[in-house]
């Protein structure tokens, strides 16, 4: 079992101000790791685990606030997983994972009890916002923010708007120059690996060469540092960081 601890930024707590809890089930060693980063960029408290009995386990220790369920596990059904969750934990939110596709699966993870249903591959933007939605609605998380500005030095991001500004100049961004700027504003000062980018911004099994990186990473200084003193800056062999203009 593997735990995290939240970093990042944290717009949602448990209503005793502690950081929300995700409990991911999935044999997929490389999946759940990133599954997990990602729910830990969210400031949330992220346990994983491999199959069901282990799930079973961790629900009744962590007593998780949204659980990430793979349909296929190594020693159960996650129907079956699902069924004796619902016994002890009977209102907590459940977001299928699986490989198959076909309606029938479907109707018969949200007839057994789960609350939604993403087939692979997916996006981790997609599933992050799936489990706000899903978090939000059962009422285990209460706002921790009045807004959703990022702000990094003069340069101002709007998670709700999509509005960026740097100083009282606006800058129009792709979707994908958004999520990247983003990423790199969630995280200022801080190193991020090309893989790391690509883990978050792109598919988890995205098939393109990390030069996709460099590419969007020069769209992104085009708008943001033409002209001006420069923010996002290369550290060689490294990856690419965020910080205020000096």
């Amino acid at each position: 079992m593997t735990a995290t601890t939240p970093r990042g930024r944290t717009d949602m707590l448990r209503p005793d101000g502690t950081a929300v809890r995700v409990l991911v089930v999935d044999d997929e060693a490389s999946l759940t790791e990133l599954l997990s980063m990602a729910l830990r960029y969210e400031g949330w408290e992220v346990h994983s685990v491999g199959d069901g009995a282990s799930a079973l386990r961790t629900a009744r220790e962590f007593r998780p606030d949204a659980v990430l369920l793979d349909v296929m596990l190594p020693d159960m059904d996650g129907l079956a997983v699902l069924g004796r969750l619902r016994r002890e934990l009977p209102d907590v939110p459940v977001l299928f994972l699986t490989a198959k596709d076909a309606v029938e699966d479907r109707i018969a993870g949200l007839t057994a009890g789960g609350d939604d249903y993403v087939t692979k591959p997916f996006s981790l933007e997609e599933v992050v916002a799936r489990l706000r939605g899903l978090i939000r609605r059962s009422g285990a998380a209460v706002a921790a923010r009045d807004d959703s500005v990022l702000v990094v030095g003069d340069l101002r991001l709007d998670e709700d708007s999509h509005d960026v500004s740097r100083g009282d100049e606006p800058i129009h961004l792709t979707a994908t120059e958004f999520e990247l700027l983003r990423y790199l504003m969630r995280n200022p000062r801080r190193v991020l690996s090309k893989a790391q980018i690509l883990d978050r911004v792109w598919s988890y099994d995205f098939g393109g060469q990390a030069n996709v990186v460099e590419l969007y990473i020069s769209y992104l200084r085009r708008k943001i540092d033409a002209g001006r003193a420069p923010m996002i800056h290369t550290r060689r062999g490294a990856g690419y960081l965020i910080k205020p203009a000096e």
